[in-house]
């Protein structure tokens, strides 16, 4: 039996919370268990009172005091996890967590350390989204792959799963949008099975709550080129 945390940042997501975690909690494998951890980055909207109304559906509920960013919180809840393996888990409903079975196939199927799901990889379905996003996931993943001599297609989405012991949370230097980064850079260096899977997307607009900008681009860089060099 392989124990899988599922790592659930939530910021001021009352719409889609429970609805995610339901679907989350339908999601059934054989030889594996879930560990579901939700963090909440300080909402100021009724999402902390609908998790406490819906204990059931998580095992782990953490709450920040403060708004400190989605690195705070994935930081937070990597803490807490005990699985043997980790997954990453937008509250937003852009992921779909019937593609749980997809991105395990390969773990379960050929032992690996890290699968990656691909919004480039000939999806069932994606939304059009942002053009500028699309050239900055492609410059960043082309990027990271000239830095790791690797071949990703879309480093920055969100279902990102890695064997747990190839990253240790108290050595995460960063906690804005870059640490997602970072602990794909550190988890890369060091496993040596990888794969990646097609995945579905159903991104939102801004107006529906989208949260990444391209500014975010640059600290990203950054943490890269440092993460390259970097002995850990």
């Amino acid at each position: 039996m392989i124990s899988l945390s599922i790592i659930i940042p939530v910021y001021n997501e009352q719409a889609t919370i429970i609805e995610l975690l339901k679907s989350v909690n339908r999601q059934s494998i054989d030889g594996v268990e879930f560990e579901v951890v939700v963090i909440d980055d300080g909402s100021s909207d009724q999402t902390v009172e609908r998790l406490n109304s819906h204990p059931e559906l998580y095992k782990t509920f953490i709450q920040l005091p403060k708004n400190g960013g989605k690195g705070a919180a994935v930081k937070a809840g990597l803490k807490k996890a005990t699985g043997d393996y980790v997954l990453f888990q937008d509250a937003d409903l852009e992921y779909n967590p019937d593609e749980y079975a997809n991105l395990l196939f390969p773990l379960l199927e050929f032992g690996a350390e890290i699968v990656m799901g691909s919004r480039m990889k000939a999806p069932r379905y994606t939304r059009i989204h942002y053009f500028w996003h699309l050239v900055g996931n492609r410059i960043l993943t082309l990027l990271f792959n000239i830095l790791f001599n690797s071949t990703y297609s879309d480093i920055y989405s969100c279902y990102l799963m890695y064997k747990r012991e190839l990253v240790d949370a108290d050595q995460l230097r960063s906690t804005g949008w870059e640490q997602h980064g970072e602990i794909l850079a550190k988890a890369t260096k060091k496993a040596k099975v990888i794969y990646e899977v097609p995945i579905s997307y159903h991104g939102r607009s801004y107006e529906e709550g989208k949260k990444i900008k391209a500014i975010h681009v640059i600290p990203v860089i950054w943490m890269l080129i440092r993460q390259r060099f970097s002995r850990s």
